[in-house]
């Protein structure tokens, strides 16, 4: 992404926390990789048409946290699961997604941008504890 002002890094900041509230839906099959047809489908459980095989429409945290470049964990004194910071972009602009505090941090040279997500439909938040508990 190309980024040239702070109104950039703050719009790819809020696209973030958007997918975040809302989740991501596949437009692709996960298990034979065919191209899902959202109109065929009643409810989030519906088989693909192409191999009957159930799942989700909306991605799932292990998916989503497959391809961040890093994650930082917040752990107590006793090693107990806190909370996460996940680094989504890197190298212009860095964008962590921080799930103590349920924000998106942007930053870009001196600017910075944030933006606050009110639910975490994929449950990143949840991911991590899970691969946080599976070390």
């Amino acid at each position: 992404m190309d980024i040239k002002t702070k109104s950039d890094l703050q719009q790819h900041v809020d696209q973030i926390a958007k997918q975040i509230s809302e989740g991501i839906t596949h437009d692709t099959c996960l298990h034979c990789l065919g191209d899902l047809d959202h109109d065929d489908f009643d409810d989030v459980r519906d088989p693909c048409s192409d191999c009957e095989h159930y799942h989700g429409l909306t991605m799932g945290a292990i998916d989503y946290l497959s391809d961040v470049l890093d994650i930082q964990y917040i752990v107590s004194g006793s090693g107990e699961y806190l909370a996460a910071r996940i680094l989504v972009a890197f190298g212009g602009p860095n964008i962590w997604i921080n799930t103590q505090t349920q924000t998106v941090e942007g930053y870009w040279w001196g600017d910075s941008a944030f933006a606050p997500y009110c639910r975490d439909e994929m449950d990143i938040d949840g991911g991590c504890r899970e691969l946080w508990d599976c070390r």
